[in-house]
Order: C-alpha cells, then sequence, then structure tokens
C-alpha cells in the first residue's frame, strides 16, 4: 500500500530513531503494533518506543512458555483530537524481551478525521492484517492467541455483539517470552476514551494474575488493579 505524504513522514522520523538496545527483563522494548491505517495511508513502525509514557499500557507477564493468552474487553467510543491519533486494544504472546509478537485485537483510527474502527491481527515483524467484518465503538470482543505446537500459532477475535468469529492459523519463530492484554497507540497519539475494560484474561489457561504481569502506563492512560483477570483502561 502506497504512503501518504504524511505516512512518509511519520515513517521516516520513526525510522531516525536508534535501534533498541538488547532487552533485559528491567529495559525490555516491546516490538510495537505496525499499525496500518486501511483508509488511504499506511504506516510502519518499528522497534524502540518507550514502554511507560509511551506505546503500550495495560499488563504484561514475563518468563518462559506461554502458549496461548486470552480476554475479552469493549471497545469504547473514541473522540479524535488529530488525525494522528491511534488506537488498539489487543491480546498476545511475546513483545516484551523480544523482536516478534503474535497479536490480534481492534482498532480507532482517526487518519479520516473520524473514528473508523477496524479488527486485525499481527505476527510482527510481518505488517498487520485486517478483516472486513463491520465493528462499531461499544462492540463486546472476545480474542485469544494459542501456540499450537513448534512455531505455529491460531489467532481468533469474536465480536460478541455482532455475532462474527475471524480464525487464522499462521508460522512465526516466537520466542513465548511474555504474554500481554495491553492497549497500544503506534503512532504515540491517542484518541480520547473515557474507559475500556478488559476481563477474563488468562495465560495458559490460568487466570492472569498469577503470573504476577508488570503494570505499564501508557501516555495519558493508566490502568486499574488486576483482580481475577480483570482491569480498566482509564485517564490518567
Amino acid at each position: 500500500m502506497a504512503l501518504s505524504r504524511t505516512g512518509r513522514l511519520v515513517l521516516a522520523a520513526l525510522l531516525a530513531l536508534p535501534a533498541a538496545a538488547a532487552a533485559t527483563p528491567a529495559t525490555a522494548t516491546p516490538a510495537t503494533h505496525a499499525a496500518a491505517h486501511g483508509y488511504g495511508s499506511a504506516h510502519r513502525f518499528g522497534h524502540g518506543a518507550r514502554y511507560d509514557g509511551g506505546v503500550w499500557g495495560g499488563y504484561v507477564a514475563q518468563g518462559s512458555g506461554f502458549q496461548s493468552v486470552s480476554g475479552s474487553w469493549t471497545m469504547p467510543a473514541v473522540q479524535c483530537n488529530t488525525a494522528n491519533d491511534l488506537f488498539a486494544p489487543w491480546v498476545g504472546i511475546d513483545g516484551y524481551g523480544s523482536q516478534t509478537v503474535e497479536q490480534t485485537g481492534v482498532q480507532a483510527d482517526c487518519s479520516s478525521g473520524s473514528p473508523v474502527y477496524s479488527a486485525w491481527y499481527e505476527m510482527y515483524p510481518a505488517p498487520p492484517q485486517y478483516f472486513s467484518d463491520p465493528v462499531d465503538a461499544g462492540d463486546s470482543f472476545t480474542a485469544s492467541v494459542v501456540n499450537s505446537g513448534g512455531s505455529s500459532y491460531a489467532l481468533q477475535i469474536t465480536d460478541n455483539t455482532k455475532g462474527w468469529t475471524e480464525t487464522t492459523t499462521q508460522q512465526l519463530d516466537g520466542q513465548n517470552v511474555s504474554a500481554e492484554a495491553v492497549i497500544e497507540s503506534p503512532s504515540q497519539s491517542y484518541p480520547s476514551f473515557s474507559r475500556l475494560d478488559f476481563s477474563g484474561v488468562t495465560v495458559n489457561g490460568q487466570v492472569f494474575d498469577g503470573y504476577s504481569p508488570q503494570a505499564i502506563d501508557s501516555g495519558p492512560y493508566t490502568e486499574t488493579p488486576l483482580s481475577n483477570g480483570s482491569f480498566a483502561i482509564v485517564p490518567a
């Protein structure tokens, strides 16, 4: 997909950032969502973004042997402040201390001036792939990423409100060293929203809390305490 002038400027600025250093648990850097605006422009984002005050917010568990993550959330209505606003809640494996991410979620894209909602999956460093199913503010979603053996990952997302489900199986040599339930703005420009609730988040079939996940603030948003796999993202 051809880059718009704005896309080229953003891309050039981000590519000028220093490459991320080798990650450690204390200084790990996310493999950011290579978000594409599917409505006339495209952005490709690489590594190097910060966590706190940066592009990710929510909870991340670290360790090894992460084979599955699942969770639910309701997509809030957003208010676009600029055409650069971009916001995506998702669940996934890897990305904290690794250079791959296996993830699926939804997004609100403000590049047209008004929020456009869509669902996607991504096997970073490959670009995201978008589903054509309708998505609206207020829709309830359940999503999962499962390492089904070796380099095979099954990704599924369901719009519980509209009744559609998308499932795909993809191949990637993931490291399975982290699991996430997060929000993200690859452009580091969040639209405004009042609250987003994650619920029923599990890792390897167990409640998320059991893995002592790390809380991460992202820009103007923070997270409430995690309790039995549930938490909210609210304005900081």
